[in-house]
């Protein structure tokens, strides 16, 4: 009897179990296809790498052990954001824009570590924090808080309040200089905004504007020289080629159909590749697994789009559908820039392949972006 009547209880309880309980709506597709991406990148950052280190004698899994790291933190980051309910994250839209605003502006002070011509890291032992990647998170948040208050309706006013809102990170972001990253932040805007209702003439004008400002800092001091000289490189690649385009497109080549092998692509072993464990990254794919192995990884980051996309359209407010729509917007952005430069159809501009590339403050933000959109998807019943 006492049996009987556990299992009726158990029974009665499941019954009578919320349907909107967040746990019954993970998107476990979502979360293995990221997880799938981490993986591939560990082992893409393990070939970039081991060959220099071991002819340095120092341990081959360096980069594989800290970069496993970020992948940890950045999964309990996953879990706890997801965990809360989005529209937390709308209550709470200022606090966090004026924070990450506020990291901007330490970092550009003498408190910020100098790299490879930016200031744009806090070095915390021997760790890098990057502001800007976190920036590019609550630049979502606030713009997705801003424009859900106008309820799908943006006149002049509102769309440059929103504007405004969005210049404070670039402009920012440019003092240090980093023209990859502000153009991420553009990207985000766009994709935000035109979800929200902006006018297609809006976009455009907007769009024409971006262009001329960037042409504008290419004729300033605002860059280093070679950051010019690899913004435009590309247009002239002829007469002006940029050696690390050049390298990756041998490697490319060299890939054909199949690849030459996991850990035998010349070009990777060799080290011909500048940044080749970080920015690119795409091409030890290219080149170790060749046109196959490149198109698998392709596929996982389409179905990741479909997933934040679909989560955005399933969104039962507007609030959760423009996370989606600014989340949605970085990926495709950086995939585009990333790959296009490996390629040599866009200019080098230092923007990292989401969960491939080496960096711990990329691919924390982008799993804490992750668990955004997962938190819309979960929560959309309560």
């Amino acid at each position: 009897m006492a049996l009987a009547d556990t299992l009726n209880r158990r029974t009665l309880g499941s019954l009578h179990e919320d349907p909107a309980a967040p746990r019954k709506h993970i998107d476990i597709a979502l979360i293995v296809v990221t997880g799938l991406l981490s993986l591939i990148g560990l082992a893409l950052i393990y070939s970039a790498r081991h060959r220099h280190l071991l002819d340095s004698g120092l341990d081959p899994f360096y980069y594989v052990k800290r970069q496993g790291f970020a992948l940890f933190v950045g999964g309990i980051a996953f879990v706890i954001i997801a965990s809360i309910d989005y529209r937390k994250y709308r209550e709470w839209a200022l606090y966090l824009f004026g924070a990450s605003t506020a990291f901007l502006l330490v970092v550009v002070s003498p408190l910020g570590s100098r790299s490879n011509g930016s200031q744009a890291w806090f070095q915390v032992g021997s760790f890098q924090l990057q502001p800007s990647e976190i920036a590019k998170i609550t630049l979502i948040v606030a713009l997705a808080a801003f424009a859900a208050a106008g309820n799908g309706h943006l006149d002049r006013r509102r769309l440059g309040v929103a504007l405004l809102i969005a210049l404070v990170p670039a402009g920012l972001i440019m003092l240090q200089p980093d023209l990859g990253s502000a153009l991420v932040l553009a990207a985000i805007t766009m994709g935000t905004l035109l979800v929200a209702g902006a006018r297609p003439r809006h976009i455009v004008v907007l769009t024409l504007l971006g262009l001329i400002s960037v042409a504008a800092i290419l004729q300033t001091d605002t860059l280093k020289q070679y950051q010019r000289d690899r913004l435009t490189a590309f247009v002239d690649q002829g007469t002006q080629p940029a050696y690390q385009q050049t390298q990756s497109k041998i490697a490319f080549g060299a890939g054909g159909v199949t690849g030459q092998g996991y850990l035998k692509g010349t070009q990777t072993n060799l080290s011909y590749v500048p940044e080749q464990h970080t920015d690119f990254i795409f091409t030890v794919a290219g080149e170790e697994l060749g046109f196959v192995g490149v198109s698998i990884i392709m596929f996982l980051y389409a179905v990741l789009a479909w997933r934040i996309w679909r989560i955005g359209t399933l969104s039962r407010d507007l609030f959760g559908m423009l996370v989606c729509a600014g989340a949605l917007s970085l990926l495709v952005f950086q995939l585009f820039e990333n790959i296009g430069m490996t390629t040599g159809i866009m200019p080098i501009t230092g923007i990292p392949l989401p969960l491939l590339s080496y960096g711990g403050s990329s691919t924390l933000a982008f799993l804490a972006m992750i668990g955004l959109v997962e938190s819309v998807h979960m929560h959309r019943f309560i």
